[in-house]
């Protein structure tokens, strides 16, 4: 489905912000005064069994607002922003904007769901494998050469971009920068959704910090480290689910190679580096009226979440 052509005449409503700010709190209270369904825009909480981890809702959450996009993917699976937008998309759409709220704070997923992006074809991994393995040892000058010829549009890139680009050439078919203009002239002739969302960030501010530190030690306490054990068993190291912030520490807490007290300094710095990214995005990405801003410590916090559910108010 084509989630920009699906919702381009309705008012999709989006609760954002940073980790640990409060944003499935102040959701919860929304939806459960509303009757609404949760739709989850987090890249971490598609993983079956990556739970704690991962901040799921809870089993009695889920049992009193329905949640979409939770657990539908196995840890082994590549899910694209792409491919989640068009499943949020088709979700929304079947049961109205009225009716659903789209809450998380994986920006590339918001972004491809009110401007979708550019959708890479799918490469042959076998192919893709061996092609990366001879293009390794090359030098950036050796690759700008290879794209020059390949790509000429995209030889002035670095040198990921670079390899990307003679990836697509070689294995599609097809130049990537001719795609990407096609992708650039589709989202041109269509409105864009961004026109028709209306954001609300929730940020606690300095707050946040102290948020972060004991959310984590609450996760640390309720299972997280066994439950790293369990998965240890059965799910490959390369999966993609143990990009997950805090899995890979606690992974090497369990094999013996850093002290849980380390994994625990390791997990709190890079949690509240993502958060300062997510910040950043949010607040170079959303602006204008349509976006209102919310301390969850508030006290008009509950009417403000209301005014906004309703139409009304920005700041």
């Amino acid at each position: 489905m084509n989630s920009n052509g699906a919702l381009a005449d309705a008012d999709l409503r989006i609760i954002c912000g940073p980790t640990g700010a409060g944003k499935s709190t102040v959701a919860m209270a929304l939806a459960a005064r509303y009757g609404l369904t949760i739709v989850s825009a987090d890249s971490r909480q598609i993983y079956r069994r990556f739970n704690i981890g991962t901040a799921k809702p809870s089993a009695d959450d889920r049992s009193r607002v329905p949640h979409l996009g939770i657990d539908v993917a196995d840890p082994t699976e590549r899910w694209s922003a792409a491919r989640w937008a068009a499943d949020a998309a088709q979700a929304v759409t079947a049961l109205g904007t009225d009716r659903t709220i789209v809450v998380g704070g994986t920006g590339l997923y918001l972004r491809a769901l009110v401007e979708p992006l550019f959708d890479a074809p799918v490469l042959d991994a076998t192919r893709r494998a061996a092609l990366q393995e001879e293009m390794a040892s090359r030098s950036l000058d050796e690759l700008r050469r290879w794209c020059q010829t390949l790509d000429p549009a995209r030889a002035h890139l670095g040198r990921t971009q670079l390899l990307r680009a003679i990836e697509i050439a070689l294995l599609v078919g097809r130049r990537q920068s001719e795609l990407l203009a096609e992708r650039k002239h589709q989202l041109s002739t269509t409105p864009a959704l961004v026109k028709r969302a209306r954001w609300l960030v929730i940020d606690p501010g300095v707050r946040l910090a102290n948020q972060l530190e004991a959310r984590l030690d609450a996760m640390l306490a309720s299972g997280w480290p066994e439950e790293v054990r369990d998965l240890i068993f059965d799910v490959p190291a390369d999966a993609p689910a143990w990009q997950s912030c805090g899995y890979a520490a606690l992974r090497e807490n369990m094999e013996g190679t850093r002290t849980l007290a380390g994994a625990r300094d390791a997990i709190l710095i890079a949690t509240r580096q993502y958060a300062k990214r997510q910040r950043t995005w949010f607040r170079n990405q959303l602006a204008g009226t349509r976006v209102t801003r919310l301390d969850p410590h508030d006290a008009t916090c509950d009417a403000r979440v209301d005014a906004w559910w309703s139409g009304g108010g920005s700041a």
